[in-house]
C-alpha cells in the first residue's frame, strides 16, 4: 500500500553527510507536515536512503491518520 501512495505523494528530502560513514535523512510530506528521520550507510547510496525513508513516512502517515 505505501508504493501506491508512494507514486501520488510528493515527499521533500534532507540529507545531512554526519560523518565518513552515515547519512541522516529527512523526508517531509508536505501536506500533512509529518516528518520521519533516519540514519543510513552512505554506502547504500542516495536513492536507497530516499526510498527507505519514504517507506517509513509512509508507514507513519497511514499510522496516524488510520489508513
Amino acid at each position: 500500500m505505501a508504493n501506491r501512495n508512494s507514486k501520488r505523494r510528493e515527499v521533500l528530502y534532507e540529507l545531512h553527510y554526519t560523518n565518513s560513514r552515515s547519512v541522516r535523512v529527512v523526508a517531509i510530506d508536505p501536506i500533512t507536515g509529518i516528518e520521519v528521520t533516519m540514519v543510513g550507510d552512505r554506502a547504500r547510496g542516495e536513492a536507497t536512503l530516499k526510498r527507505v525513508a519514504a517507506q517509513k513516512l509512509f508507514y507513519v502517515i497511514n499510522k496516524k491518520l488510520g489508513g
